[in-house]
């Protein structure tokens, strides 16, 4: 389809027993960034790899704006860009330099090569830097040069490999922003990530990969609607109070969450603004005093944690 960047069905990758793919499906569509999350081990580096023609799948039909990852493997290195886990920077090398190295690397001439660093440097904020060395910069202006190199043959597609994975909170903001700027010009991105909160930021559509499948597709809302809608968050002043509190919500004691620690209870509600004035109204019946009581929708990671614990289930039961 015209709109279609990547298409993988029925993919699959052993390594010796152990299964890194097993029959996973995906579409993404140009023009967007899509999220694919889940743990370590669950697939997601080898589906990348597979993707970028680094890796041969065992068994699946996989495209990359309409070219099989295997029999025209030359034609998807034309159209894409990767962004690995690591950084694949010259330390000693100033951003400049390091950009019109890649440059050359991908056949560019001098002059084309100088003036497609000027343009990713300026895109990407690091115009400033002058010549000083990689190994000076900071993890986020480091991870935005290694994102610009991964441009530099102004690819149609781009691969991110968990690309914040170590960064401080002000780099992955950098790196998100950068990202942000890519999907306005049209770049189509495919993003692995652990962090929940990145794909909530970022991915028009995300797929949660568990044991080398999608076990879950959809947007931020539909993934998180999933998990049964709005939740109601108390916080208590007396944490030894947290039972009597939970005896008082309408629902089941195995719908509510608890932390101690927090002195925190969590539980989905179906009418939001009942729910609320229902729950203050019995907690200062009963004399419990509440320090917050919010509503809420439920966290990627509330989505993540449910969703897997949900198809571990449907495994075992087969």
């Amino acid at each position: 389809m015209a709109d279609t960047a990547i298409t993988v069905e029925g993919a699959h990758k052993k390594y010796g027993d152990k299964k890194a793919l097993d029959g996973l499906d995906l579409t993404v569509v140009r023009g967007t960034v899509h999220g694919v999350l889940g743990p370590n081990g669950a697939g997601k580096t080898t589906l990348i790899r597979i993707l970028s023609t680094l890796l041969r799948p065992d068994a699946g039909r996989i495209e990359v704006v309409g070219h099989d990852v295997v029999r025209a493997a030359y034609d998807v290195r034309l159209r894409i860009g990767l962004l690995g886990q690591h950084a694949a920077l010259d330390e000693e090398l100033g951003g400049r330099q390091n950009l019109e190295m890649f440059g050359r690397l991908y056949h560019l001439g001098a002059r084309h090569a100088r003036v497609r660093a000027d343009e990713l440097l300026e895109r990407f904020g690091l115009t400033d830097t002058g010549r000083k060395p990689v190994r000076a910069y900071s993890g986020g202006m480091r991870r935005r040069l290694d994102l610009a190199a991964s441009l530099i043959t102004e690819p149609e597609v781009l691969f991110l490999d968990e690309p914040t994975t170590g960064l401080d909170p002000r780099g992955r903001a950098e790196v998100w922003a950068a990202v942000r700027s890519l999907v306005g010009g049209g770049t189509t991105v495919l993003l692995t990530t652990q962090y929940l909160e990145e794909a909530d930021q970022l991915a028009d559509r995300i797929s949660v990969v568990d044991a080398g499948r999608v076990i879950a597709d959809g947007t931020a809302d539909e993934l998180k609607a999933m998990t049964g809608g709005d939740r109601i968050d108390v916080v208590l002043r007396d944490a030894g109070q947290l039972g009597a509190a939970v005896a008082l919500l309408p629902l089941a004691a195995s719908e509510v969450s608890v932390d101690t620690d927090r002195r925190l209870l969590s539980a989905p509600v179906a009418d939001r603004m009942a729910a609320l004035s229902g729950v203050v109204r019995a907690l200062e019946e009963a004399g419990i005093e509440a320090e917050d009581v919010a509503l809420r929708r439920p966290t990627l990671d509330e989505v993540f944690l449910h969703l897997t614990e949900r198809d571990r289930h449907v495994r075992e039961a087969v």
